[in-house]
């Protein structure tokens, strides 16, 4: 059988383009109709029971003091323990740890200086090590870069109650932490991960467990021997569902969103964040991630309208629109400050060329550390002068 002629090939690709470009514009309304009818009015309990809060912290990160102090004035009715922990005496986070704990001498601030490893993942390393300071068993675990409002605790440590329940995790939206890069990967967030999570959520496809928050019982944490199971993995966050699940309990999203604030400084920052998220969501769920293209649906357009598609232009135009009213309503329906619409097409573009990058390569760079991701999540440091 002879091969295709290239403008035949050209034809079938702009084709199956356009076709994925329409679905594409579809399932972003189809988004936008989810986040609309996402309610605003949410519940607000009124635990007691005392509470241990895990922050692993890495390097005086821009607002850390603030975040942290968000911690400390939480609207909260039981008695709440806050740990710090970092692998070195010489780490500049462990100056802000303390003036925290200075600045709030009625509440129990702990910091922890523990270097040991107990896998390559470094983040729950950490946690294994901050956790033997736990004084209470119901646990809070979250990243530094994660900004609560005043009732966090209370919804999630009051959502952990209810029966059957063994963990629960937020949603979060993303914040630029200043600067061009931290801006363009806070809109990936609100325009990318936040509404796929959601529909994902709303149609039952997605079992999510989020480092912006995990709340659990430490008693069952320590009997399965999970943190310490995970650390040699990428894939953390997920495998703290996984074993809350496989213990016959519900990982729940709270009605609480939380903000990851965004922290990128240069080009090189944003693509190594945006890459070692692409490749996690890929190890977690293959198939789902190769579905995703369908997520990208301006970047498709523009290919099938470059491979001369009749329905490219008008395609790329509905792509265009449907992205931006996503936008809009994501910042309606979660309070955020406006995105920089005129760059909503070029960010499509990028988030598009870096899905692709993702498929290509299993390296990651996380906190300037290289690591090569097996096809199950487990990571290993990356040999000399390797290429990602």
């Amino acid at each position: 059988m002879s091969a295709l002629p290239w403008h035949d090939l050209g034809s079938v690709g702009g084709d199956l383009s356009a076709l994925a470009a329409l679905v594409g514009v579809i399932y972003v309304m189809l988004n936008v109709a989810a986040l609309a009818r996402r309610p605003r009015d949410r519940s607000l309990a009124d635990p007691n029971m005392p509470v241990s809060v895990l922050v692993p912290l890495c390097g005086a990160e821009y607002g850390l003091y603030e975040r942290l102090a968000r911690l400390c004035r939480q609207s909260y009715g039981g008695p709440v323990q806050i740990v710090c922990g970092v692998a070195s005496a010489s780490d500049p986070a462990l100056g802000v740890a303390r003036a925290i704990a200075r600045d709030f001498p009625t509440l129990r601030i702990e910091v922890e200086i523990d270097a040991r490893l107990h896998g390559p993942n470094r983040k729950v390393s950490n946690l294994v090590n901050m956790a033997k300071l736990a004084a209470h068993d119901t646990l809070v675990m979250l990243d530094s870069d994660i900004l609560v409002g005043p009732h966090y605790l209370r919804r999630v440590v009051g959502e952990l109650a209810r029966p059957g329940v063994g963990a629960v995790t937020c949603l979060y939206v993303g914040l630029s932490g200043g600067g061009p890069w931290a801006a363009v990967s806070a809109m990936n967030i609100n325009v990318d991960f936040l509404p796929n999570v959601i529909s994902a959520l709303r149609l039952k496809m997605g079992q999510p467990c989020f480092g912006a928050t995990i709340a659990l019982s430490l008693a069952c944490h320590e009997r399965n021997g999970v943190l310490a199971a995970i650390a040699e993995t990428l894939l953390d966050d997920y495998a703290n569902g996984m074993a809350v699940r496989q213990a016959g309990l519900r990982v729940v999203v709270s009605e609480e969103a939380v903000g990851h604030v965004c922290l990128e400084r240069t080009s090189r920052d944003l693509i190594d964040s945006q890459l070692r998220r692409a490749r996690t969501i890929r190890a977690i769920d293959p198939v789902g991630n190769a579905g995703s293209v369908i997520t990208h649906p301006f970047a498709l357009a523009c290919v099938a309208a470059l491979l001369g598609n009749a329905e490219g232009l008008p395609l790329v135009l509905a792509a265009a629109a449907a992205r931006l009213v996503q936008c809009l309503c994501v910042e309606w329906r979660f309070d955020l400050p406006r995105h920089r619409y005129l760059a909503l097409p070029l960010r499509d573009l990028m988030a598009f060329g870096l899905y692709v990058a993702a498929l290509a390569g299993r390296g990651v760079i996380w906190r300037g550390q290289r690591f090569r991701v097996a096809g199950d999540g487990d990571l290993s440091a990356a040999r000399s002068g390797e290429r990602f």
